[in-house]
C-alpha cells in the first residue's frame, strides 16, 4: 500500500490531546470552528466512539461531512521493550500496535507515531532493529512512522531521534518535532537545522513558560500553552523548518487542564487562531 502523502505544510491538523478526554463528536467541533484540515486519533478516540454508539461507518461519515482526514495515530508505546512501562506506571493504556494498523484501515491514518513514553535508557541498536520491524509492518498499511524525543527518555532530542531512524534504513521512518518537548530538551535549533527536511514526519506546536511550572511530566501533560504565549521561539523553529524544505503538516496539540472547562469549539477555534498569528508572523504572510 502506498504512504499518504495528502497533508502538507500549510495545513493545520487538532491533537486530540488538545481536548483530552472529549469524544471524537467533540473533536470535530472544534476542528470545525478552528478550520483545521485534519485531525490525530488515539485509540481511546475510537473506543469511546464506539462506547457512545458510533460505528465506523458513522464516523468516516461525520469525518467526511467536515472535510477532514486522520493524521497521526498516537501513542505506540509499546514499540520496543525497553520502552514497556513498570506496572501501573502508565498514565494510559498500552495499546498493541495492531490495534493502531486496524484503526488506520478504518480512517485512511497518514502515520503512526511512537515514543518512549517510560524509562531514560534505550540501546540504539536494539531500539533501531525494533522500529524498522514495525516500519516494515506499517508500511503494509500505508503509514509512515514518526519518532517523537522526549527530553526525559532515551530519545532525548532531535540529534538520538534521527541517529535512531537513519539505523533504521527504512524510508518511512521519520522524526515528529514536537516544540514543548524541543524547548524543554535544550531548545537547539543548530540541531533542527541538520535534520533533513524529508525526515520530518510531522510537527506539533504548543508553547510553554521560560521555567517550568512543577515536573516535566505533569506540565507537559496538564500546562502547555497555546503558541505565542509562552517563551518557546516557535518563529524560529517555524522558520528553521521552511528553510530546511520540511513539508510535514502542522499539529496543534496544547494539553491544558483549563480546557475542560471550555466548550470543544472555542478550544479549537482559540488554539488555531493562536497557531495561524504565530505562522503569519514566522512566514511573512499578509
Amino acid at each position: 500500500m502506498r504512504i499518504r502523502s495528502e497533508l502538507g505544510n500549510r495545513d493545520l491538523v487538532l491533537c486530540s490531546g488538545t481536548l483530552l478526554g472529549r469524544g471524537i463528536r467533540e473533536l470535530v467541533e472544534a476542528a470545525t470552528a478552528g478550520g483545521y484540515r485534519a485531525i490525530t486519533l488515539w485509540p481511546q478516540n475510537v473506543a469511546g466512539a464506539g462506547a457512545d454508539g458510533l460505528s465506523h461507518t458513522e464516523i468516516r461519515q461525520l469525518l467526511a461531512d467536515h472535510g477532514l482526514v486522520v493524521a497521526d495515530l498516537d501513542p505506540l508505546l509499546g514499540w520496543t521493550a525497553q520502552a514497556l512501562p513498570k506496572p501501573g506506571e502508565s498514565r494510559v493504556p498500552i495499546t498493541p500496535e495492531e490495534e493502531f494498523y486496524a484503526i488506520a484501515e478504518s480512517f485512511g491514518a497518514r502515520s503512526l507515531n511512537v515514543a518512549q513514553g517510560f524509562g531514560r535508557e534505550l540501546d540504539l541498536d536494539v531500539a533501531a532493529e525494533d522500529l524498522a520491524g514495525v516500519c516494515d509492518r506499517a508500511r503494509e498499511h500505508g503509514l509512515r512512522v514518526t519518532v517523537e524525543f522526549l527530553p526525559w527518555s532515551g530519545i532525548p532530542d532531535a540529534a538520538v531521534a534521527l541517529d535512531l531512524v537513519e539505523r533504521t534504513g527504512r524510508d518511512n521512518a521519520t522524526i515528529l518535532v514536537d516544540t514543548w518537548h524541543w524547548f524543554r530538551g535544550g531548545a537547539d535549533l543548530e540541531m533542527l537545522r541538520a535534520l533533513p527536511g524529508g525526515r520530518i514526519g510531522s510537527v506539533q506546536l504548543n508553547d510553554a513558560p521560560a521555567q517550568p511550572a512543577g515536573d516535566l511530566v505533569t506540565e507537559s501533560m496538564e500546562g502547555r500553552q497555546m503558541p505565542g504565549e509562552g517563551a518557546i521561539p516557535i518563529v524560529d523553529v517555524i522558520r528553521v523548518l521552511d528553510e530546511i524544505g520540511s513539508t510535514a503538516p502542522l499539529g496543534v496539540e496544547v494539553f491544558n487542564a483549563r480546557h475542560a472547562s471550555m466548550s470543544a469549539a472555542e478550544v479549537g477555534r482559540l488554539c488555531a487562531e493562536a497557531t495561524r498569528r504565530v505562522l503569519s508572523q514566522a512566514r511573512n504572510d499578509c
